[in-house]
């Protein structure tokens, strides 16, 4: 199984869809329709050679992702907002576009200020309180290494509390349901299938270079980091565990990059607690969730071409009644 390349997350009531230079959002408007949104991907960094340097990749890769996940998400939530008391009837195309300028530039700073928030929030909750935990053991004499075992365990029953209390909410119940629907249809172009609503839901909602293997393999990295880097002062402790943050993003971005490309038993044993851990951030999606997914896949990557070149599937083309190219599968 050759990998795609195509990522993606669930947003509200959508998916967004990354595939090289461009992504593109899809969401279910409440009016039923479905809004597809294709951008030009700007990586965070002008110099290419940065992303393509082993582990130090993965630290620009996982700045980028925040953004462009948050940008996407806040653009989902658009559809949903009240609407505003202005008339914008009564306004100027001058005053419009000054309005749409502001609005732009307003929801800019937020999404800014938010994923620092949320940078601030999880590090305190998924670093720094499992650390302060296990210096309590620590002050009791307890060994380096148990308190090292100690700490992981108290992140890893964190971040489940974590899961499973927002699992509880019902927005968050939709949203993993979509996040189930964008790994099926990426499972299901991966496997051979043609990109349908039927194919998508009979396909794994597990996916191994999914986001949840991510904070997975950067729980199981940080033990082998912590078992080995000891610092004797309580201070310098909590540094080095701020300054290796990006360090081990890096090395979990080539541990998962690695699970996307390879399909050998040693990986697949490296997998499967991502994989499990997936059953909690991901639902059985319905065929109208499928159907956003697949408008969002449409928008950025050739299927046909890839079932085409890594399966020997043809296709013709054809013209559907929408006058859009489609695509019918022959014999080889």
């Amino acid at each position: 199984m050759k990998s795609s390349n195509i990522g993606g997350q669930a947003v509200m009531e959508g998916i967004m869809m990354m595939n090289k230079d461009r992504y593109s959002i899809a969401v279910r408007k409440p009016d039923g329709e479905i809004e597809v949104k294709v951008e030009a991907h700007k990586p965070l960094t002008k110099h290419p050679m940065l992303l393509k340097i082993p582990f130090l990749r993965g630290v620009f890769n996982f700045a980028d992702s925040l953004i462009t996940g948050m940008r996407a998400l806040m653009y989902s939530a658009s559809f949903y907002e009240e609407e505003e008391e202005t008339n914008q009837k009564e306004m100027t195309e001058e005053e419009l576009l000054a309005e749409q300028k502001k609005k732009e530039k307003s929801d800019s700073l937020m999404m800014y200020a938010t994923v620092g928030l949320s940078l601030i929030l999880a590090i305190g909750i998924f670093v720094l309180i499992p650390y302060f935990f296990s210096d309590l053991l620590r002050r009791a004499g307890v060994s380096e290494s148990v308190v090292a075992v100690a700490e992981a365990i108290g992140r890893v029953l964190i971040f489940l509390i974590y899961l499973a209390a927002i699992s509880r909410m019902k927005d968050i119940q939709r949203v993993f349901m979509y996040h189930g629907a964008e790994h099926k249809c990426i499972n299901c172009i991966e496997h051979g299938l043609e990109l349908n609503v039927e194919n998508v839901l009979k396909s794994s909602r597990e996916h191994k270079r999914c986001g949840t293997s991510f904070l997975m393999y950067v729980i199981v990295i940080s033990v082998i980091f912590f078992l080995f880097i000891r610092v004797e002062s309580p201070l310098l402790r909590i540094v080095v565990r701020l300054l290796l943050i990006p360090v081990i993003a890096g090395v979990a971005y080539e541990v998962i990059r690695l699970a996307g490309r390879s399909d050998n038993r040693i990986v697949r044993a490296i997998s499967k607690p991502g994989l499990l851990l997936q059953r909690m951030t991901t639902r059985e999606p319905d065929a109208a969730m499928a159907e956003v997914a697949i408008c969002a896949v449409e928008a950025v990557f050739d299927w046909r071409a890839y079932l085409a070149e890594n399966f020997g599937y043809e296709y013709e083309k054809a013209e559907n009644k929408a006058g859009n190219t489609a695509g019918e599968k022959t014999d080889k």
